[in-house]
């Protein structure tokens, strides 16, 4: 079986453009309970910094990326119940896109704005 087949989840890693680094680390702390580290990059005037996590684990991690765009990628991030990341998300700089709307049997999903305007995804079974 191949690494492929083997992986249940497509998606292998994300980066979330942010404009003011320590700005961005400190909400992604209070919501999310996560820890940074420094992240090498080939060009010295990119600064990243990878959200905690084990590479060797199916799912994903990934880095923050300190970039003149905030534009990205709409990701979802899995939660034990969306309203209390939500909750902690407007307690810490962040916004609502779009209300706590129910997917039916796939759960529900808010999308809030981050402390940087990124659009990010919450997504539970609560």
């Amino acid at each position: 079986m191949s690494f492929m087949q083997a992986r249940k989840n497509p998606l292998g890693w994300f980066e979330l453009h942010v404009s003011d680094m320590d700005r961005a680390c400190l909400f992604y702390s209070a919501v999310f309970n996560q820890s940074f580290s420094p992240l090498s990059y080939p060009e010295a005037s990119v600064e990243m910094r990878m959200f905690s996590g084990d590479m060797s684990f199916y799912g994903t991690t990934g880095a923050l990326v300190k970039h003149p765009s905030t534009e990205g990628v709409l990701m979802y991030f899995s939660c034990e119940d969306c309203e209390t990341e939500q909750q902690l998300s407007m307690a810490n700089g962040g916004r609502i896109f779009k209300s706590k709307c129910n997917m039916g049997s796939n759960g529900y999903i808010y999308i809030i704005g981050d402390s940087e305007g990124s659009a990010i995804g919450l997504h539970s079974f609560n």
